[in-house]
């Protein structure tokens, strides 16, 4: 398996980093302010900033948020991938997973409209009181204890000393055999801008690349979840999408995960970076990927533009509630291009009052109407829209519920949602997790993994 940026072992090394010899060269002054700097391919620069359309252009991690020059040897032409292992990794939620089981978060009120109404929908597992219209149960409400704003298990290190951790995992991995015990107490306690600090902190004291002698000590499910943990956010969201449309096959849910739930500003960085680091065009790889509707739909995401003004228009939100009924329930056939709009443009917010009034309206809830409506990965892909306008640690808790359910584990999924969302809201999301399947995402991990890996994940969920 290789990552990007890491000495090869039997797979391709990765396009965008500085071949021998070049280790050394920086981006022109005023070019993209990568804080370290990923070097440029071939020693070229990077394209320049955008002069206007996207707030806050060049917005990358603050400093220390990307590998130091010089940490990635070995670059191919434009248009090498990276491998991953694990496979596919992605296989659809059994059938009997009803999507419309969301709890509805009632720290989530915007705007000062009318009442909410409970949307129809189950909850997994829970019993369905009769005393509903037509026998379905509103979405359970958050714990109490889950407030407003959201919050990740990982915070930054007081006292951070990045030339200590570096000194301490140098020991952990000299001589026979490895320390795991030792990399999983650095590791799981510090941010990732501090181990980019670390990995810089490495070469400056022992001048070897950090991720070469982890690579060496570590194997499997372990190697992969440490070399995630030292990847910048949004390398590894880029790293993550071109990995899933790599190869024969692609991994569509991937895509949906990561494309459907980013912010504006994160999908423009992560669009900027799978330019500059692959040689490759984002959209252009999607859609060579993907076809139909869903293409369409990922095209609309990967261009940034969904308004994020949190204020709620409510006659909007009926009008648009009314388009959708007409668009699908109301008519023979669907009119996908209205769901696409609709679904790709609106705030999150509007997105969710607009449920409520489809549910008022329709006597029906938005979301199992899209079951009806769609198939395949395009209804995947506008329901993940829908149930992160409804609840977004909700969706991630069921993803990560179905990466552990049944036989075997999809890793891939496990190690990608807890690593991305472990300075977000990976609180919040265990809070889901146990409120919605009865069980804490720590004991689900507990009976699904072993070894070192499984300490590393629980040292992160905070169990």
């Amino acid at each position: 398996m290789s990552y990007p940026g890491y000495p090869p072992t039997g797979y391709p090394p990765f396009p965008g980093y500085p071949p021998a010899g070049q280790e050394s060269s920086f981006p022109p002054p005023g070019q993209y302010p990568y804080p370290s700097g990923f070097p440029p391919m071939g020693g070229g620069a990077y394209p320049p900033a955008p002069s206007g359309g996207y707030p806050g252009a060049g917005g990358f991690p603050a400093s220390g948020g990307y590998p130091a020059p010089g940490g990635y040897p070995g670059a191919p032409q434009p248009g090498g991938a990276p491998s991953y292992p694990g496979g596919q990794g992605y296989g659809a939620p059994p059938s009997s997973a009803s999507f419309s089981g969301y709890p509805q978060p009632p720290s989530q009120t915007y705007g000062g409209g009318p009442a909410q109404v409970p949307l129809p929908g189950g909850f997994p597992g829970g019993q369905i009181p009769s005393q509903y219209p037509g026998g379905q149960a509103p979405y359970p409400s958050q714990p109490a204890a889950m407030t407003q704003g959201t919050q990740g298990t990982i915070q930054p290190a007081a006292n951070f000393d990045a030339m200590r951790d570096a000194e301490i995992l140098r020991k952990a991995m000299k001589g026979f055999g490895t320390d795991e015990q030792a990399i999983v107490d650095v590791v799981a306690s510090r941010s990732n801008d501090q181990r980019q600090k670390i990995k810089a902190a490495f070469k400056t004291m022992y001048g070897k690349d950090l991720i070469k002698d982890l690579k060496s000590e570590l194997s499997g499910n372990m190697e992969e979840l440490i070399l995630a943990l030292f990847m910048p956010p949004t390398y590894y969201d880029a790293w993550s999408l071109r990995n899933a449309m790599q190869g024969a096959g692609t991994q569509e849910r991937a895509l949906i995960e990561i494309l459907c739930t980013r912010t504006n500003q994160e999908i423009r960085d992560i669009v900027r970076c799978y330019q500059s680091e692959f040689g490759r065009d984002l959209e252009k790889d999607i859609r060579s990927d993907t076809s139909g509707h869903f293409e369409r739909l990922l095209v609309s995401m990967c261009q940034g533009n969904r308004d994020e003004n949190q204020s709620v228009n409510h006659q909007m939100a009926q009008e648009d509630a009314q388009r959708l009924y007409q668009a699908g329930e109301g008519r023979l056939g669907t009119d996908e291009s209205c769901f696409n709009m609709i679904l790709a443009t609106r705030s999150f917010p509007q997105l969710k009052a607009t449920m409520e009034a489809y549910s008022r309206m329709s006597n029906r809830d938005l979301l199992s109407s899209v079951g009806r409506e769609f198939s395949g990965y395009v209804e995947s892909g506008l329901k993940t829209i829908l149930q992160c306008a409804l609840n977004r640690p909700a969706f991630f808790a069921e993803r990560l519920y179905y990466s552990m359910k049944g036989a075997g584990t999809d890793d891939s999924t496990l190690v990608r949602i807890v690593v991305s969302r472990s300075e977000i809201d990976l609180v919040q999301i265990k809070e889901m997790f146990t409120q919605m399947y009865q069980k804490t995402l720590g004991t689900m991990i507990s009976s699904d993994t072993s070894g070192d890996y499984r300490k590393l994940l629980l040292a992160i969920v905070g169990q």
